[in-house]
C-alpha cells in the first residue's frame, strides 16, 4: 500500500489563513446581511499598475501573432527582466549582483519553501517568533523538525522571539544554527531592520557558516532613506544570504504571480563529504527540473515596473498603502489600543486589548464589528497576546473598519 509522508501529520492544526477563511464563512453564512471588512490577509485591492496592463496586453497580442509567439521560456526567465531588476533594484543600490544570479518564479512564498529541495536533513534551524508561517510549516513538512507540542513549537528549531520587550528585533543566537530566516519589513509585526542590525547578522553567518534567508518581499514600503532594502547592501552578505522578492505587493501582482529570487554564485555550502558546493548550481538544476517558468505575458508585465511610467504608478500604489496603515496607527491609537509597525511597512501589529487572547480578539472583531484581522499566535507562540491588521485594502474599508473598532474597543 502506498505511504504517506508522516512529516504531514506533524502540522498544528490548519494552516493560519484557511483557519481565518473557515471562521469568517461560517459567520458570514450565519449572518447573511453582515458587511464583512478584510484586512487578514496580505492581499492587495488595488488595480494593477497602468504600465503593467498596457505591457501585458500587448504580450498578447504577441502570442496571436506567428512572428511574435513564444512557447517554453527559459526556466531562470526571460533576460531583459532579470537584467532590469539587477540594474534598478540592486546595482542602483551598489548591491553587486548581476542578472544570472536572479531566478523568475511565481512566489517567494513558494520560493521559501521550495529552497529547501537543496539543503539536507540535519541543518540546525532559526526562526523568528512570530514570523510568516510558510517558514515554519515547510521545514515540517521537508522532514526538517521533530514533534510539535501543544504551544505549536517544534523540536529542532531555534525560536528567536521578537515582542516589544526586545523592540521587535530578535537576538543573535548564542549557538551555532545553520539555516536563518529573517524578514524586513517583518511580517507580521512591520518592524525594520537598520543596516547594523543587518551586519551582525551577516557577520553570525560568515563566522558559523551559516545560509540567511531573506525574505524582502515587503522592500517597496521603506521610506526611511537610512534603512536597506537588501541584504547584499552588507558587505559580506553574497557569501552567507539568499534573498527573496515579490512583484506581488508593490505592483499588486498577487493574482498575477511573479517573484524573485537571488542566489549569489559566491554562496557554497557543505557537501556530505565536506566539499564546498555552489549553491547557485543546485537551485539552477532544481529550478530547471521542478519549474517551466513564469509566463511571457507576466514578465512582460513585471519588465513595465521598471519602465518611468511603472516607477510612478507603483510608487503611488505603495503610497496609498502606507497612508492607509499611517490612518490604521492613529486611528487605534486615538482609541488608546497599543499599535507597533506601520512605518516603512503595510502591517499594523496590535496588542490586544483587556488581556484578550489572539483569537478571542479575532472572534470579538469579527462578531462584534465584522473585521477580519490576523490573530498573532497564529504567526508563533510569541505573537499571543497581539494581533496584525494589514493596510491592504481600499480607503474607504479602512476607514470604515477602524471605525467600527474604534467604537467598540476604545480603551
Amino acid at each position: 500500500m502506498a505511504k504517506i509522508n508522516d512529516n504531514y501529520l506533524k502540522l498544528k492544526a490548519g494552516y493560519l489563513f484557511p483557519e481565518i477563511a473557515r471562521r469568517v464563512n461560517a459567520f458570514a453564512q450565519a449572518n447573511p446581511d453582515a458587511q464583512i471588512i478584510k484586512l487578514g490577509i496580505g492581499d492587495v485591492t488595488e488595480p494593477l499598475p497602468e504600465a503593467c496592463c498596457t505591457a501585458m496586453m500587448k504580450a498578447v497580442q504577441d502570442m496571436g501573432d506567428r512572428a511574435t509567439f513564444k512557447g517554453y521560456g527559459p526556466e531562470q526567465g526571460y533576460s531583459w527582466l532579470r537584467e532590469k531588476i539587477a540594474a534598478s533594484d540592486f546595482q542602483a543600490r551598489g548591491c553587486d549582483i548581476n542578472a544570472e544570479e536572479i531566478f523568475i518564479s511565481d512566489g517567494s512564498k513558494c520560493d521559501t519553501g521550495n529552497i529547501l529541495d537543496i539543503f539536507g536533513h540535519d541543518n540546525a534551524i532559526a526562526i523568528t517568533d512570530p514570523v510568516y508561517p510558510v517558514y515554519l510549516d515547510t521545514n515540517v513538512m521537508a522532514g526538517n523538525t521533530g514533534p510539535g507540542n501543544d504551544a505549536g513549537k517544534y523540536e529542532g528549531v531555534r525560536y528567536l522571539p521578537i515582542t516589544a520587550d526586545n523592540n521587535f528585533t530578535a537576538e543573535i543566537p548564542s549557538e551555532k544554527v545553520d539555516l536563518i530566516y529573517l524578514c524586513f519589513p517583518n511580517n507580521p509585526t512591520g518592524a525594520t531592520a537598520t543596516k547594523s542590525d543587518l551586519k551582525a547578522w551577516v557577520d553570525y553567518a560568515n563566522a558559523n557558516g551559516s545560509i540567511i534567508f531573506f525574505d524582502a518581499a515587503y522592500e517597496a514600503f521603506i521610506t526611511d532613506s537610512d534603512l536597506p532594502h537588501s541584504i547584499y547592501e552588507i558587505d559580506g552578505a553574497k557569501s552567507c544570504a539568499i534573498e527573496f522578492r515579490s512583484f506581488s505587493k508593490n505592483a499588486g501582482f498577487t493574482g498575477t504571480r511573479c517573484a524573485l529570487t537571488v542566489v549569489p554564485k559566491t554562496l557554497t555550502a557543505k557537501a556530505a563529504d565536506g566539499s564546498d558546493v555552489e549553491l547557485w548550481k543546485l537551485w539552477n538544476r532544481r529550478h530547471c527540473t521542478k519549474f517551466n517558468g513564469v509566463s511571457y505575458i507576466v514578465q512582460r508585465g513585471a519588465e513595465a515596473v521598471y519602465t518611468e511610467a511603472g516607477q510612478a504608478q507603483t510608487k503611488a500604489l505603495v503610497s496609498f498603502y502606507l497612508e492607509n496603515a499611517k490612518i490604521i496607527c492613529a486611528k487605534l491609537t486615538a482609541a488608546g489600543l497599543k499599535v507597533y509597525g506601520g512605518v516603512n511597512a503595510p502591517y499594523v501589529w496590535v496588542q490586544t486589548p483587556a488581556g484578550l487572547s489572539s483569537w478571542d480578539f479575532f472572534d470579538k472583531l469579527l462578531h462584534n464589528c465584522n473585521v477580519v484581522g490576523t490573530p498573532g499566535s497564529g504567526f508563533g507562540a510569541a505573537g499571543e497576546g497581539y494581533f496584525r491588521i494589514s493596510a491592504f485594502n481600499s480607503r474607504e474599508n479602512v476607514e470604515e473598519a477602524t471605525q467600527r473598532i474604534t467604537e467598540k474597543f476604545k480603551v
